[in-house]
């Protein structure tokens, strides 16, 4: 089940980073309206990802 859990949270995180990763680079889909938060979630995302991945990782 943890195993589960973590590549739940990187395929959530690499989600979330596409998403605002197209927002901020061309407008969709959210028409850039805020760029700080376009580029919050981009980071939040990077560091979710690489706390799944170190926990996958621990888990073998």
């Amino acid at each position: 089940m943890p195993k589960a859990l973590t590549i739940t949270g990187m395929a959530i995180s690499i989600l979330i980073f596409l998403v605002f990763a197209l927002d901020l680079a061309i407008g969709v889909p959210f028409q850039s309206v805020s760029t700080t938060m376009d580029i919050a979630f981009v980071v939040g995302s990077a560091v979710l990802a690489f706390l799944a991945f170190t926990t996958f990782r621990e888990l073998k």
